[in-house]
């Protein structure tokens, strides 16, 4: 990618038109003034100068910088995104109409292993204010998780959760919240095929997470098909104290049928007396400070646009960089979003057995997609074609530029827990869906401690049980949604920072939210269901 200086046209004449270019070779180039550019507006300086638009282009979009005769490529990133259904002058809007969409990239004869990046020296003496676990991982947040086994006791688990935060919480101030980890598995599902590990192996490792102290209460029903010892086998947990010595094994179990339940209140007073049990013991936790190399941040975006992989997704991929420097583990996902670029993948894996399990991943889920019908092309959304993106592959180029330029030293398939894998730091890809819902879910379960959330459209995507920084892609998203989004990456479209700057402030940021400094998210309670991956059948 070019130089944020060289990528955008006039960028400090807000009233002159404005184009953002990805790379020298590319032949189309997205408008970034607002409210777009008119027919007739000419560009008079820079690599697109002397070009004069044909037709209206929307803020967001792509105008050909040169004639495109049809049947040749439209490119952007420096890659194919297309094929021009018909021959498309300069100065007009290219948009997902006029192309036609590459196949997707062969799995065989991919480049295993090949980039050897440039070593960057370790960025030392950066640290944050956690809680220390006793089995060595560190909260951000101090919570307590009630697990549910169904979604049967999903009312149950909500009204008794809404007491512990009126009754109980406040005489514990140290701790930060009650959730309940409900979701829409447990029963009538073909709980014993073949992937119906997914979703059980995702509800335990969430269960698992730092931000909950190694604190572990289920709520089932009694009936269900999973039942709690499947969800939570012996041996799971081993209750740590201060010392790290083992204080007690297993978990804390409500079972609504019990016949000792005699009544709903009954049902909710055995709830809140467990949790009284585990409030004391999460109360006299305090944070402290911890190495940088104690984060596992996820990174995701949702509601993409244009801007996503020319601002924002930039910029996190520099703060992925320097979180993998200072020794800490960063997670990028979203199969779909990144399938188009697996040649890039494999080429940054750290060994050619993490290249082997990347393919495997993209090849288990084109079959998943497959079995469904569809492929890769029904990611994008209408919201994604009205911020710019033509298709997938255009979506993807912009995505995959998260994970930054560190090679990829891991490889969790759905579900799978980074420290039952051995990974204690470095860049893995965390093969999830691309669902914002889902693939928060699924990092949750892998252990993250802080999300990143980068947003063209806007959303007000949250989750209770860790928090979420929200990156706009573009100023005029951040003012409107002034009080939701956390960081405004359209300053490097505007030419007011640039992509290293905003990479280093969100760097810094994330490193004061995990030291307790709240997200607007946070603020204003603002948490997604957990969605739980099950490609099993549901009977």
């Amino acid at each position: 990618m070019s130089s944020t200086r060289s990528i955008t046209e006039n960028a400090h004449d807000t009233g002159a038109p404005r184009v953002i270019r990805m790379d020298e070779r590319d032949n189309v180039a997205i408008v970034a003034n607002a409210g777009g550019l008119e027919t007739g507006a000419t560009f008079v300086s820079g690599f697109a100068a002397g070009l004069k638009l044909r037709d209206r282009v929307p803020q967001g979009h792509k105008v050909a910088l040169v004639d495109i005769g049809e049947g040749e490529a439209v490119v952007r990133y420096g890659i194919a995104i297309g094929y021009a259904q018909k021959a498309i002058p300069a100065g007009s809007w290219v948009h997902e109409r006029l192309l036609r969409m590459p196949a997707a990239r062969s799995l065989e004869g991919l480049p295993i292993a090949t980039v050897r990046s440039v070593s960057l020296p370790p960025l030392e003496g950066f640290s944050f204010e956690g809680f220390r676990n006793g089995d060595g991982s560190v909260g951000t947040r101090n919570i307590l998780a009630i697990t549910t086994t169904v979604q049967c006791v999903a009312g149950v688990v909500e009204f008794a959760v809404a007491r512990i935060k009126a009754e109980l919480l406040p005489r514990y101030p140290n701790v930060d919240d009650v959730v309940g980890l409900e979701h829409t598995y447990g029963c009538g599902v073909a709980i014993d095929a073949p992937d119906a590990s997914i979703p059980i192996r995702t509800l335990r490792n969430i269960s698992r997470n730092p931000n909950f102290g190694g604190e572990v209460m289920v709520v089932s029903l009694g009936c269900e098909k999973l039942q709690p010892e499947r969800l939570l086998p012996p041996g799971t947990f081993a209750i740590r104290d201060d010392r790290g010595e083992p204080e007690s094994s297993g978990f804390d179990l409500v079972r609504l049928q019990d016949e000792a339940h005699v009544g709903f209140a009954s049902m909710i007073e055995a709830i809140l007396a467990t949790a009284r049990v585990h409030l004391e013991r999460l109360n006299g936790r305090r944070r402290e400070t911890v190495p940088a190399s104690a984060l596992v941040v996820g990174v995701q975006c949702g509601g993409s646009d244009a801007f996503s992989g020319a601002t924002a997704n930039p910029a996190v991929g520099v703060c992925t960089d320097l979180l993998v420097r200072a020794g800490a583990t960063v997670m990028f996902s979203e199969t779909t979003e990144v399938r188009d670029g697996i040649d890039q993948l494999t080429a940054r894996a750290a060994s050619p057995e993490v290249a082997a399990a990347m393919i495997r991943e993209m090849a288990w889920y084109d079959a998943y997609l497959g079995r469904g019908g569809t492929d890769r092309s029904a990611n994008t959304t209408p919201g994604n074609k009205q911020g710019g993106l033509a298709n997938i592959v255009e979506k993807a180029m912009g995505s995959i530029v998260k994970s930054g330029s560190a090679p990829i030293s891991g490889v969790l398939s759905p579900g799978e827990r980074l420290r039952d894998k051995g990974i204690a730091s470095g860049l893995v890809y965390a093969a999830t869906p691309a669902s914002d819902f889902i693939c928060g879910t699924l990092q949750l379960a892998a252990g993250m401690n802080v999300h990143v959330f980068t947003t063209g459209r806007g959303t007000p995507y949250g989750l209770a049980e860790v928090p979420v920084v929200k990156v706009a892609t573009n100023t005029a998203l951040a003012r409107r949604w002034h009080d939701l989004m956390d960081l405004n990456a359209g300053r490097i479209a505007d030419g007011t920072a640039t992509i290293e700057e905003t990479g280093w402030e969100l760097f810094r940021f994330v490193l004061d939210v995990a030291s307790g400094r709240r997200t607007w998210a946070e603020q204003h309670h603002l948490a997604n269901a957990l969605v739980l991956f099950n490609p099993a059948p549901v009977t």
